[in-house]
Formats: C-alpha cells, structure tokens, sequence
C-alpha cells in the first residue's frame, strides 16, 4: 500500500462531509443572526435590516454602530482561533496544540496591550492588530522551532505554557506600570477577552488578517496530510515541507493575531472544536480545517449570545465563558493523552 492509499484510507465521504459542513455553516449563521437581533433595545428584525443597508434613524445607527460589528466578529474570531487550532494539531501531530495553550494568544494580547500601553493607537488604529500579530508570530516561530528540534507532543505544550506565563507577566508589568487610567482599563478587556462595544472599525481592521491567515491555512491541508506520514514520506509526495510548515506559522500569527486584536484573549476555542468534530471528519487535516473553521464560529457567537442571556448588563465577558468550560475539556484532554502513551 503506498502513500497516496493510505492518506484515503478510513476518510469519511465526500457526500457527509459536505452535509456536515453545510450544517456547521447553517449553525454559524443562525447564531450570528440571533447575535445581530439580540440586545437591550427591542427593535423590531425588519427596522434592523433596513437600518443595516440604510444607516438611518436610531435602528440604523445601532444596526450599523453595535449590533453588526458584534456578531460580525464573534464569527471572525471564532473560526480565526478555530482554524488555527485544528492547523496547529495537524503541523505538530498534537491533540493538545491551540493558540491558547501554545501561547499564541498571550503573546498576542502582550502586542496588543503594549501598543495600548505606549499610545501607538493613538497615531494609528492598525497598530493594534499589526502589533498583535507581530507577538503571534513571535510564539508560533519559537514552537515551530522547537518542532524542528524533536520536541514531543507534551514538551510543546509545556513551551507554549511557558511562553504563555512570561507573556501573561510581562502584560501584568504593563498594568502595573501604566499611569493612564483608560489605557489601564483597555488592557483589562483584552486580557479578559470581550466583544462588547466593538464598532465597524475593529471588524475591518480584523477581517482582512484573518481572511488572509485562514487562506493560508486552507492552503496547506493536503500537505498537513502528506505530514501526518512523517518529513520523508511527505517530500516523497513532492510536498515542501518547509513551505507548508512557514504558511502554517504565518496563516496562525495572521488569524489569531487580528481575533485576539478584536476580541481579546479568548481561550480553548481551537482546543474544544477540531476536538469535537473529528470523529465525524476523521483525522485528515484537509478535512478538518474548514469545518473546525465554521464550528468555531458557531461556537463563539452562540457562546456571546449565552453570555448575553445570562447577563444582560454585559459584565460576564467572553474570555471567561470560553475558559470555564474550555479548561476542564482541557485536563480530560492531558489525562486521555497521558493514558494513551
């Protein structure tokens, strides 16, 4: 049996996959629309949706100013840090990999929040995404790195826990030592990951990075597939693997650079969804980015559409959502892993 017949071996139809991921997409736009409808003044759906397309009156205004943006984004940073998960776990043969355990997320966060912390923001709104991404790509490289060096599955995580506490006390030292109240109080929200007051500027400001990052990601399926048969194997399929491993790296410092950005640190969404979806997509990673992708954007809004519901005066924040749950989905995760070898 070569190659080729192995990587089809066991792989689910085409025909489910296609109804599976219709139905992630469905699942996706119906609580992006429930988030859209949602909020404490109770206009009509039809007053939304003209106010949406023409901007007027108090229905365009909150249509355009605060209800699109928000489930907008929750969609974008959904299927940003899913995306990126179910990529990571393919690039590092890793169950445990996501941008929040790997570190990715705090470094983001410590970018964000240091361009808040020197005022760069105020000469320039993008230099809170560029800067978010520049730290995300500073975590990916060094776990990319460490990869290439024959680091195992619990080492990495182990890094990237590492990473993540010096880039969490780093973000702390910045609180510590920031003497602008408003800036104090910014860094505080994206630390605790939240999607409240975002406005148009922030989704455009995220939606191009991250189209471009999840584009890469897509872009290297098959060869994540051809990896998953080892460095050799892949090559021998005429797959670079350096090019494939630097897209990956780039697409997931691109995608969860501008979510977390957007929205804060939000945690364990690349963790709980490809987690969920693979006994239904198998372990190809071609199979799994997309769906993981559409699942986390579900995910994510239905879980602000939760929040929303429970506390209305908007002080439970979505960072917290995704880690109460996440991080025992987390620990089962380490003991089934640690079970396994």
């Amino acid at each position: 049996m070569d190659a080729t017949t192995i990587l089809a071996v066991g792989a689910p139809s085409l025909a489910r996959d296609v109804r599976l991921t219709m139905a992630l997409l469905l699942a996706a736009l119906v609580f992006g629309a429930w988030s859209f409808l949602l909020g404490p003044a109770h206009i009509p759906a039809s007053a939304l949706l003209r106010g949406l397309f023409d901007g007027q009156g108090t229905a365009g205004i909150v249509a355009q100013e605060i209800r699109f943006p928000r489930a907008a984004l929750a969609l974008v940073v959904g299927a940003a840090l899913a995306g990126s998960g179910a990529a990571l776990q393919g690039l590092f043969a890793n169950p445990l990999a996501e941008p929040g355990v790997t570190g990715v997320t705090s470094c983001a966060g410590l970018g964000a929040v240091l361009a808040l912390y020197f005022g760069l923001v105020a000469i320039h709104p993008l230099t809170l995404p560029l800067f978010a991404i520049f730290g995300a790509l500073v975590s990916a490289a060094i776990l990319y790195a460490l990869s290439r060096s024959g680091a195992g599955a619990i080492a990495l995580v182990l890094a990237g826990v590492a990473i993540a506490s010096f880039a969490t006390a780093l973000t702390a030292l910045a609180l510590s030592l920031s003497a602008n109240p408003y800036a104090m109080s910014e860094m505080v929200l994206w630390m605790m990951g939240s999607l409240k007051d975002r406005t148009m500027s922030d989704l455009s400001y995220a939606l191009p990075f991250t189209a471009v990052g999840l584009a890469l990601l897509f872009s290297t399926g098959r060869g994540l597939d051809a990896l998953t048969l080892g460095e050799e194997a892949a090559e021998s399929l005429g797959v670079n693997v350096a090019s494939v491993r630097g897209r990956v790296v780039l697409g997931v410092a691109l995608a969860t650079g501008a979510a977390t950005a957007a929205a804060g640190a939000v945690s364990f969404v690349g963790l709980v969804v490809p987690h969920l979806l693979r006994p239904y997509f198998g372990h190809q990673p071609s199979r799994l980015i997309l769906p993981s992708a559409l699942g986390g954007a579900a995910l994510v809004a239905g879980a602000d559409v939760g929040l929303r519901l429970i506390a209305p005066d908007g002080q439970l924040l979505l960072g917290v959502v995704t880690a109460l749950f996440g991080a025992p989905f987390f620990l089962w995760l380490i003991l089934k892993v640690r079970r396994a070898v």
